[in-house]
């Protein structure tokens, strides 16, 4: 029997898709807005191959109020929306700022513009570490203070915290979780999906298994004269399916009204640091592959640790991360294969 139909905004991207796999797994009708800016449509048929339900898919530029009016219109019959849909390159939103405040928060915008016209009572929304900025102390708690962030990307996700808060100070009525992110990796232990980022990749453990690939030449590693064990940078990494579980179990609170505030922020991490030198050599122990790696210059904007404390989920959400970092690169390594017929 159905629980009821969620909307996944960018349901074809990374997260999304597999955030799509564990909602319909626990009985959930998923309706996915994508623009495929950043996405691919066979990922409709990879979860139907996973789950044996096809989600209904549009196709639909949510940062354009008339387009977004007319899908949500169609579909108001969902009680959810949990919002992927963002541009979410860190370099290149430093380089055009403007497209990814305009993309990013448009879109925010609108779908909260038509959360309150047809009255879909929760929302979800897809946040990040980068919220932090640089913090003082570790592990990260959801008490700390934001910081205006490094780059457009994340100074965007501060900003739409703000505007969901001020939204739901105004209308009670309505409830939002946002969850901070750290650093998803992995992919489905199936091999179907995974993370297909467009050109070379922004993110770590893509790169790694691309060079493993032979579709980039070189790794490089931003810096080896930071404070830490190996002098490389430390990272919170977290499999992308306990991610994708998470977002289900913040369903749940608000479905069962069992939110303390209709506004509530969790961080998503393992709480265990880990450095960049710690995943190459784990990707070349476990997949007895060479990576071809140079270290370089520090990064502008980078900072040497950050790791979360996940407390608050594990009491409030009754989750906490299962996979170890052997698994993220596991999955990630058969998704590389899979999608490069390796």
């Amino acid at each position: 029997m159905s629980r009821g139909k969620v909307i996944v905004t960018g349901g074809c991207g990374y997260i999304g898709s597999h955030t799509t796999v564990e909602l319909i797994n626990n009985e959930f009708e998923v309706v996915i807005f994508d623009d495929l800016s950043n996405s691919k449509e066979f990922i409709i048929d990879r979860i139907y191959q996973i789950t044996g339900v096809k989600p209904i898919f549009e196709k639909v530029d949510l940062s354009n109020p008339i387009e977004a009016d007319m899908v949500y219109k169609k579909h108001s019959d969902a009680h959810s929306i949990i919002n992927f849909a963002a541009f979410k390159a860190v370099g290149e939103s430093v380089e055009k700022p403007i497209m990814y405040y305009k993309n990013n928060l448009y879109t925010l915008i609108n779908s909260i513009e038509a959360q309150k016209k047809y009255e879909i009572k929760n929302f979800i929304f897809s946040s990040s570490a980068t919220v932090y900025g640089n913090p003082d102390i570790l592990p990260i708690t959801e008490k700390f203070q934001t910081k205006r962030a490094f780059s457009p990307y994340g100074n965007g996700k501060k900003i739409a915290e703000e505007i969901l808060e001020d939204f739901n100070k105004a209308f009670s009525n309505f409830k939002t979780i946002s969850l901070r992110y750290f650093n998803p990796i992995g992919a489905h232990e199936s091999g179907l999906i995974g993370e297909l980022p467009n050109g070379v990749p922004n993110n770590l453990l893509p790169y790694v298994t691309q060079c493993a690939a032979g579709v980039l030449k070189e790794l490089q590693v931003f810096g080896d004269d930071y404070n830490t064990k190996d002098g490389t940078p430390i990272r919170d990494y977290i499999h992308v399916v306990d991610l994708a579980k998470a977002h289900v179990k913040a369903l749940e609170r608000m479905i069962l009204d069992n939110m303390e505030d209709n506004y509530e922020v969790y961080n998503l991490g393992t709480g265990k640091g880990v450095t960049v030198m710690d995943v190459i050599n784990t990707f070349e122990m476990v997949t007895n592959k060479k990576i071809n790696y140079k270290i370089t210059h520090r990064r502008k904007g980078d900072v040497q640790a950050l790791y979360a404390s996940s407390e608050k989920a594990k009491n409030n959400l009754d989750w906490e991360a299962q996979l170890s970092l052997k698994d993220m690169i596991e999955t990630s390594w058969n998704w590389e294969k899979s999608y490069r017929c390796i």
